[in-house]
């Protein structure tokens, strides 16, 4: 009788976790987004986020749902690539209005204008929506003529979570060229990291296609990339740390 009773709490309590750990995949991705989104709408300025990241994680979760159409992977993370998805477009909206509200400038670039200066920089929020949309049919019709392709199938896995590797390197570049981390939610970085390395400890631990886990590895050192930036130009500053950014350089900076 106790035994019994011990394997029905056991096996609730693997349930438990189970129901957590998914959960965790599913939804930690975009938790990171919180403070940065909380930060740009506090104080209006969206220098120190580079919209980049937003265009990373776009191209990578919509090659990842392709991928999945020619090679199965875990429901939970065809879910958490259609909720990054639609948070990387929120963060897109509210930076895109920001920059409208404080750019000095009245020309208004458009994606339709295919004027390759400002790709990713355009006015309005519909301009990275037709954009989006543009990609993802582009896609999903190559996907669909070359979907018998084992190489390429392959190959589109490889180009979704490398894709995805590269998320912070917008970010450490923008870092760089600023030569400062004002700006930047450090909180959204330190929950990077640990959601990075929960998330490689997951594929590893579920046998996920080798593709996931070994760029999982590449994030984990990016994330600590900029981690060391946040110390380095906090040690020794570049420039004079200054809360009034210009209108013009916030602007440039999206």
């Amino acid at each position: 009788m106790e035994d019994e009773l011990f394997d029905q709490i056991l096996t609730v309590f693997n349930n438990l976790v189970a129901w957590v750990a998914a959960g965790a995949m599913v939804f930690g991705g975009v938790v990171p987004y919180i403070p940065q989104y909380r930060d740009i709408r506090l104080t209006q300025n969206a220098e120190g986020f580079s919209t980049y990241v937003c265009l990373v994680l776009l191209v990578a979760n919509i090659l990842r749902i392709l991928f999945r159409f020619g090679r199965y992977f875990e429901t939970l993370l065809l879910w958490q690539s259609i909720i990054m998805i639609c948070t990387m477009l929120i963060m897109l909206n509210l930076c895109t209005n920001v920059r409208m509200a404080t750019e000095l400038s009245t020309k208004r670039r458009s994606f339709l204008d295919f004027d390759w200066n400002y790709f990713w920089s355009w006015s309005r929020f519909v301009d990275y929506v037709q954009c989006v949309l543009t990609f993802t049919l582009v896609a999903a019709y190559i996907t669909y003529l070359l979907l018998d392709s084992v190489l390429f199938v392959e190959t589109l896995g490889f180009l979704a979570v490398f894709t995805e590797a590269m998320l912070g390197t917008p970010q450490l570049y923008c870092n760089y060229q600023n030569k400062s981390t004002e700006g930047m939610s450090i909180k959204m970085v330190l929950m990077w990291t640990s959601g990075d390395t929960f998330k490689t400890g997951y594929f590893l631990l579920t046998q996920a296609p080798v593709q996931f886990w070994i760029c999982g590895l590449l994030q984990v050192f990016v994330d600590i990339t900029i981690l060391f930036q946040v110390y380095y130009y906090s040690r020794y500053p570049q420039k004079p740390v200054s809360h009034t950014v210009s209108h013009t350089t916030s602007a440039k900076a999206l």
